[in-house]
């Protein structure tokens, strides 16, 4: 099962998602992400164990409809799916992790 936390840090909007993107479970990702009503997202994918040929459907089509996504901390399994269905490009991945020390969430590039 896809669950989607949403966190806002000032003009920032994560989606941090934990589970699959898979056919049937996507849907949770693409109410979260339009109910943001924002151009610019950034996907957590740090605890998602996979993602199959619906889920990338499900990433190119935000795209497509305007919502410009960043992509933080695959897995190395979305990564190489990613990559094996070439839309790496269409997308920014990026790494980051949590500064130590500051608030919970603060992000730091790595």
């Amino acid at each position: 099962m896809l669950t989607v936390n949403v966190q806002s840090l000032d003009d920032l909007t994560i989606l941090r998602c934990k589970g699959r993107i898979v056919r049937g479970e996507e849907t949770a990702l693409s109410c979260a992400a339009v109910r943001q009503q924002k151009r610019e997202l950034i996907l957590d994918l740090a605890e998602v164990d996979a993602i199959d040929a619906a889920g990338i459907g499900l990433l190119v089509s935000l795209q497509a409809a305007g919502i410009y996504l960043t992509l933080m901390n695959p897995t190395k399994q979305v990564r190489e799916m990613l990559r094996v269905t070439q839309v790496d490009s269409l997308f920014e991945v990026r790494e980051f992790r949590a500064v130590e020390g500051l608030v919970d969430g603060v992000l730091a590039e790595a």
